[in-house]
């Protein structure tokens, strides 16, 4: 089975960031939900990246399971490049603008 690096844009991690505080602040351990369900979310796309729906061009989605979030990514050779966490909830355009 082929082995993929994962490399987390800056932008993504802000957004990790920024819905990990939000959660948080909503409910003490939710945040801590919220990234263990990213974690799987990421094990999932770096053991298979190809089964994943191409959305945008080369750009694929994955869904993060029990939030209203998905991964964009793309697979370079042996690399899964993530440039958004996705607030579903929010403008679909916005993250394509960056």
């Amino acid at each position: 089975m082929k082995s993929y690096d994962l490399l987390i844009k800056e932008e993504a991690r802000n957004e990790i960031l920024d819905a990990y505080y939000w959660y948080e602040a909503k409910l003490n351990g939710l945040g801590k939900r919220f990234v263990d369900s990213l974690d799987f979310c990421f094990d999932r796309i770096t053991l298979s990246p190809l089964s994943f729906p191409r959305k945008y061009k080369e750009m694929r989605q994955a869904v993060v399971v029990q939030f209203p979030f998905v991964v964009i990514f793309e697979i370079e050779e042996e690399q899964i490049i993530v440039y958004a966490v996705f607030n579903t909830r929010r403008n679909p355009k916005q993250w394509k603008n960056r």
